[in-house]
């Protein structure tokens, strides 16, 4: 090994230089002989500098191994010094050492290229910014893909102050969520209007900050997804129209048969008449009660917000809701009622959802033995949940998509408007109703809120 040969030579270069000494001590104390006194002073001094030099000489190299891989510089080889010297396995794995590094510098490029490649192909709008505490004018856009300059209708600029300075509206949107986060924007683009789903995700690496900015157009989901809602609430309302436009036709029509070409009528007839107008009365109030319900979805009251606790809330849901519950038989656990959780809402808005909810849960649980419904919360990540969890039947994969269209009921005598209007309210709360079902064992309605 080279360690070896290099105590060796260290070990002769040290006795020989003692020798030398020893001798140069002996000849000027002992003897005369000046010119072989200065001749093996020479040596002496000579043996010393190339002892300095010789060690100096892998120092020299070590540090400049040492530098190159700092600096990521893979053109310094040592392949002359490999086949001599006294270090030449050294010098052997210093070649090695640059060439494992400099392909994975390769393999990292190549990959980064991959990545580069496939952010450009997407149909996602990707910007990532170079984060500066220090210095938010000069901040530096590391990545711009196509997608996102087609979306913004902009330059792949280079500096973030500069798009901010074009696009003030999605800039200040992005500046809003710097501990990352989900917004929905519209923007005018080119004298059109477009709807960006706009995700923000912070990024620590190697002690640099990125954000990362994602974003795509959804304005054609959006006008699809609205395009089916339409057609199934229309398809509701026509039904319920039908249903009670066709007997208050034909009754019309029986009336009218019945009272052409008469002056004057019988008992039965009178009876007969009477009935009909009943019946076109009870139904005309039928249809004046569903066109109500739909006012009530179309017209909900813009919710003020007030700060409550999540403690407060579930208190008075208890409060409200355990009487009914105890009526028909059913156990009402409200959990977690200390809680000092403050979120923003509207309380008079919010519990109107949650006697929606558990009033469903009340009558979902009617045929069973031992019915009960829990309320409690939980906080996951940056969402605050209220459950709302009962033993039900539970609700069928193929009707959960429909539950929260308007006027659709599985419920005999159910209006179908209490969900529609529960999700509308969580909505202008920037929020949500999730709902995990089981069928005949569980099932939980959700109310989802942001909570930061």
């Amino acid at each position: 090994m080279f360690y070896k040969r290099f105590t060796f030579r260290l070990i002769f270069r040290l006795l020989v230089i003692n020798l030398l000494g020893y001798l140069l001590f002996y000849l000027i104390k002992n003897t005369q002989l000046w010119f072989t006194i200065i001749g093996v002073g020479l040596i002496f001094f000579g043996t010393i500098i190339s002892l300095y030099y010789y060690i100096n000489e892998i120092r020299s190299d070590i540090k400049r191994f040492i530098l190159a891989v700092k600096t990521r510089d893979h053109t310094l080889n040592f392949k002359n010094k490999t086949t001599k010297g006294s270090f030449p396995e050294l010098y052997e794995s210093f070649g090695d050492i640059l060439l494992v590094h400099k392909q994975i510098r390769l393999e990292q490029e190549a990959m980064f290229q991959l990545i580069k490649t496939i952010l450009e192909q997407v149909p996602v709008g990707v910007i990532v910014v170079n984060t500066r505490v220090t210095d938010n004018e000069n901040q530096e856009i590391a990545f711009f893909n196509q997608a996102a300059s087609n979306l913004l209708g902009v330059p792949a600029y280079k500096y973030w102050h500069r798009l901010k300075q074009h696009l003030p509206a999605f800039a200040n949107e992005v500046d809003q969520i710097p501990n990352g986060g989900k917004r929905f924007l519209e923007l005018k683009i080119h004298e059109k209007f477009i709807q960006l789903s706009t995700e923000v995700i912070p990024l620590n690496l190697y002690g640099k900050n990125y954000t990362i900015i994602s974003f795509q157009n959804i304005k054609d989901e959006i006008e699809q997804k609205e395009t089916e809602a339409w057609n199934r609430l229309i398809g509701v309302i026509s039904h319920e129209i039908l249903n009670s436009i066709t007997p208050i036709s034909s009754l019309s029509d029986t009336i009218n048969s019945m009272v052409t070409d008469k002056e004057n009528l019988d008992l039965d007839e009178m009876e007969d008449l009477k009935t009909a107008l009943q019946t076109i009365k009870r139904r005309s109030a039928g249809l004046l009660d569903f066109v109500k319900d739909y006012r009530l979805i179309a017209e909900l009251p813009t919710p003020n917000l007030e700060s409550h606790t999540i403690g407060e809330i579930l208190k008075h849901i208890k409060v409200l809701m355990q009487p009914f519950a105890k009526v028909k038989n059913v156990t009402l656990g409200v959990e977690q009622t200390s809680s000092k959780i403050t979120v923003q809402l509207d309380l008079k808005l919010i519990e109107q959802v949650l006697i929606n909810l558990i009033t469903n849960s009340i009558y979902a649980v009617e045929e069973k033995e031992t019915p009960h419904i829990t309320v409690s919360y939980r906080l996951e990540n940056t969402k605050l949940y209220i459950d709302v969890t009962d033993n039900g039947n539970g609700i069928d994969v193929a009707d959960l998509e429909k539950i929260f269209v308007p006027f659709y009921t599985t419920r005999k005598n159910g209006s179908g408007i209490g969900l529609t209007i529960s999700r509308n309210i969580m909505k202008m709360h920037r929020g949500s109703i999730e709902v995990v079902s089981i069928p005949y064992e569980q099932t939980t309605f959700s109310l989802v809120f942001n909570y930061v």
